[in-house]
């Protein structure tokens, strides 16, 4: 089974700042078993802010950006330090991939990273990957490791991603405390009530990213778990599918082949097209492209060639896809039948906004 582990910066940070080194061996002792129990494993860690925040003396995570990169930089020598000893210990090798959403944005480099991990795995070593905080920039960052962590999972066609952090799962209210133990849909609902519950000072993400990640992993096929780092078996309990473990978010059957993968998950979307009830029928029952006639409004400026929502009258996400044309000549074309298309724009050009090829449904 290949598992892909995202530990937050709340597990294996202390609250002042800097590393806890108990808690960086606690994961690393559990993914070690993993390991040697015949599993390949991935870490996604984050904390190499939060390591820089304790060796630079400061006080608290810093929000400005050149700050963020400066601690990032001093704080990931920290990081790999630690667990380099911890696996050493477990005779495992450590390798360490930083990454930024460019890398992903290009197909090759997004192929080319692949075959890196998958590589590293069938040498047995535990690649860790964290976002290249220290270069990374508004434009160009995951946002979180959570996001980061679903990418990866789906880029190597993981069977199961795991989100360790500081609370046992996602609650049914804050004011309970309860967790819910099986997740088999993501719904608007969900999603909102994810959007009440915090993390601590030194994490980014919160429960809000945690579900989007979970979306974005079981739409692709991966089951998900929101589970506490804090624990000494956790990964076993969750190897065992122990409903006490945390909420497990489950999968859809189906994987999505690589190339679509890669546009619905592994690029920044631009923009957001709004397709009326007879286009929805099409592309979701009659795995249709989508034709100019059937986009009833459009959000964003993307250019063609660009990743673009899908969305229904109702809001509801449909797919995601690559474009043939830019907002402005969308903006021209919507609404118009595709023999239209030449007359708006003055020139020949595709039938279709999105080929079906190049669209991918949720």
């Amino acid at each position: 089974m290949r598992w892909v582990i995202k530990v937050g910066s709340a597990v294996i940070s202390n609250p002042e700042g800097g590393l806890n080194r108990s808690s960086i061996e606690r994961v690393a002792a559990q993914v070690a078993k993993l390991q040697q129990n015949g599993n390949e494993v991935i870490l996604v860690s984050s904390g190499a802010i939060s390591a820089g925040v304790g060796r630079l003396g400061w006080q608290e995570r810093p929000s400005d950006l050149r700050m963020k990169q400066s601690a990032a930089a001093v704080g990931q020598l920290a990081l790999m330090e630690a667990y380099e000893e911890v696996f050493t210990r477990e005779n495992i090798t450590p390798a360490q991939i930083l990454l930024t959403r460019e890398d992903l944005l290009d197909r090759q480099r997004y192929l080319n990273i692949r075959n890196t991990l998958m590589n590293l795995l069938s040498l047995q070593t535990i690649p860790i990957i964290n976002e290249n905080d220290s270069v990374s920039t508004d434009e160009i960052q995951f946002g979180d490791n959570d996001n980061l962590s679903a990418i990866v999972a789906i880029k190597v066609e993981a069977d199961r991603l795991v989100l360790l952090s500081d609370v046992p799962g996602l609650y049914e209210s804050i004011e309970s405390k309860k967790v819910i133990p099986v997740v088999d849909r993501i719904t608007p609902e969900l999603e909102k009530m994810a959007l009440k519950e915090i993390g601590s000072k030194l994490s980014v993400g919160g429960m809000s990213a945690k579900i989007q990640a979970a979306k974005m992993a079981t739409s692709a096929g991966v089951e998900t778990w929101i589970s506490s780092g804090e624990s000494t078996d956790i990964l076993e309990r969750i190897h065992q599918s122990d409903p006490s473990a945390g909420t497990r978010f489950l999968s859809r059957k189906e994987k999505f082949a690589s190339r679509h993968a890669w546009i619905a998950f592994g690029r920044t979307t631009r923009g957001i097209l709004v397709v009326d009830d007879g286009a929805t029928r099409a592309l979701v029952e009659g795995r249709k492209s989508l034709l100019p006639k059937g986009i009833a409004s459009i959000k964003g400026n993307f250019s063609m060639g660009d990743t673009v929502i899908l969305k229904s009258k109702k809001g509801v996400e449909i797919g995601r896809g690559l474009v043939n044309y830019n907002a402005t000549e969308v903006k021209k074309i919507k609404g118009h039948h595709s023999k239209e298309i030449g007359s708006l724009l003055g020139r020949a050009a595709a039938d279709e906004v999105i080929h079906r090829d190049n669209l991918v449904l949720l």
